[in-house]
């Protein structure tokens, strides 16, 4: 549904934000067109015209669903309302309606007055490219310098100094005088003009490599342009220090670039609000709560396409430093989003709650998890060997189509819930019985009415004797019955074990005999008992 001279529907979101409303569903995408605000009262008859932000005051829930089928057959564009479920979040996706769902608190005076002033300023602004912007260049520049051992400095095409690396005194001259002075000096720019490395930077984007020249003070370095499409918008600069540069060293400047470009667009004019949007669909897509058609064209992806998504978990030993835990994840997001860019140029890196979720669309259909399975593992290993940050990831199933992606990120998430102490990077598939055992437990600890009191009884046994009767008898029971196993674990003798296993058994009043109760018994154990 496009009309001449409307303002898009995403245009909108931007200019109202998440503190007014937030996108339910938009099942023509965020592209749509909108006209104008008007008022919808289910005591009067609505009278939308095509096009039109339709405020629905005074019904709210499946009440709505009449007036929103009445808008959509008038072809207007969007409908805002108080208190979406699930009922009519469905009807506007078979109506074909955008819904947009209005913060309880808001007054429709307000969202009324906000909204049509919104729409007279998208008419004087420009388009902005869309992108998503992860953490502050500087942040970032830190983080190439991590992935690829060197001193790095990020320079725009007149060759300004935008953002550098810290360094320990191992710079050379050239790195020296573009600090100082904020840009490279004019004669170790002209030696590179005459090398021939701008005129590479500009007509590609490989990594150039330029060899140590110690009569110029120059030492080795590696560069890589960055660009927007066709067009450069500047370098980022690794000079080697003490040490050689790492192995992975121009993969990661590659993926580098990519993920700088995105923050130089941003500079070039980009509002900061359409990052939010853009970052708000990924993660309501991740998290199921909007449709696939509401958000693939805005992030650049084929719906018909196979995904799956990969999540992050950072392990900080030191949480009571919050600024330090912060500043770490920031630069792990920045070290996910740049090997993920390197990866695959559609990936998208997004952050929700406390993990980094790396959407992987348009996978070819011959491709399998193995591929994303080994991003993990490059991204895990280079946290823990180059920026000494512990992560585990877990890789969700790739789904056939973008519309699952919401399953393979809750897959993805089960895996890193369940078994915090399972391996670095895992799948459902190599962990399942621990998944499934964490899961069952904790509908157990959720639900009294389905624990057992004997084994309450027998951990209060325990308690009050200083016994060891539980922990044996959990043991045992993990042993598989080998008495002689579980002994050893618990570092008694076979014969002291016998005789705790049978004591509990008759404290509890547990019948051991019947695997019924054994089954029992070893799940709660586990749940009450450690």
């Amino acid at each position: 549904m496009e009309f001449p001279n409307l303002i898009p529907l995403r245009q909108v979101l931007l200019t109202l934000g998440e503190s007014l409303l937030e996108l339910s569903t938009a099942p023509d995408g965020v592209e749509v067109g909108v006209r104008d605000v008007v008022i919808a009262d289910p005591e009067d008859e609505p009278r939308p015209r095509a096009g039109d932000l339709v405020l629905l005051i005074g019904a709210r829930g499946r009440a709505a669903i009449p007036v929103l089928r009445a808008a959509a057959r008038s072809r207007a564009t969007a409908i805002a309302v108080k208190g979406v479920t699930a009922p009519l979040r469905d009807a506007a996706s078979d109506a074909g309606i955008a819904l947009l769902a209005v913060h309880p608190a808001v007054s429709w005076a307000q969202l009324t007055a906000v909204a049509r002033a919104a729409l007279d300023d998208a008419r004087v602004l420009s388009e902005s490219e869309s992108g998503v912007v992860l953490g502050d260049l500087f942040a970032l520049a830190q983080t190439i310098a991590t992935l690829t051992g060197g001193i790095v400095s990020i320079e725009d095409t007149a060759s300004r100094v935008l953002a550098y690396s810290r360094s320990s005194g191992e710079v050379d001259e050239l790195r020296r005088l573009s600090i100082l002075g904020q840009q490279g000096p004019e004669e170790y720019l002209a030696l590179l003009r005459k090398w021939g490395v701008f005129d590479r930077l500009r007509s590609s984007e490989e990594v150039v490599r330029i060899e140590e020249r110690p009569e110029s003070g120059i030492r080795r370095r590696l560069a890589v342009g960055i660009f927007a499409g066709r067009q450069p918008l500047g370098t980022i600069w690794v000079q080697e220090g003490g040490q050689a540069l790492h192995e992975r060293a121009e993969r990661a400047l590659l993926g580098a670039a990519r993920v700088t470009a995105l923050h130089l667009v941003r500079r070039r004019g980009e509002r900061s609000a359409h990052n939010a949007l853009r970052e708000g669909l990924l993660n309501g897509l991740l998290e199921g709560r909007l449709d696939v058609g509401s958000v693939a064209s805005e992030i650049g992806a084929d719906p018909a396409k196979p995904a799956a998504v990969a999540a992050f978990a950072l392990l900080d030993e030191d949480e009571a430093d919050r600024s330090a835990h912060e500043l770490r994840r920031l630069e792990m997001t920045s070290l996910i989003a740049v090997h993920a860019a390197a990866y695959r140029r559609s990936a998208l890196a997004t952050t929700i709650g406390a993990r980094v979720y790396v959407l992987l669309p348009d996978l070819p259909e011959q491709e399998s998890g193995a591929s994303v399975l080994g991003l993990a593992r490059e991204i895990v290993t280079a946290g823990s060997k180059h920026a000494g940050f512990t992560v585990r990831a877990a890789v969700g199933s790739p789904v056939p189509r973008l519309e699952g992606a919401a399953e393979s990120r809750q897959e993805a998430d089960r895996v890193l819930d369940a078994a915090p102490e399972g391996p670095a990077v895992a799948t459902i598939e190599e962990v399942r019985s621990a998944v499934l055992l964490a899961e069952t437990l904790a509908e157990v600890r959720a639900n009294e009415r389905i624990r057992d009191p004997r084994i309450t009884a027998l951990l209060a046994h325990d308690r009050e004797n200083g016994g060891e009767l539980a922990a044996s008898l959990l043991a045992y029971l993990d042993s598989f019955g080998d008495v002689r196993s579980a002994a050893t674990e618990l570092g008694v003798h076979p014969n002291t074990l016998r005789y705790r296993v049978r004591r509990a058994g008759t404290v509890a009043g547990l019948d051991l005999g019947d695997a019924r109760e054994r089954l029992v018994a070893q799940l709660q154990l586990r749940l009450l008992g450690r």
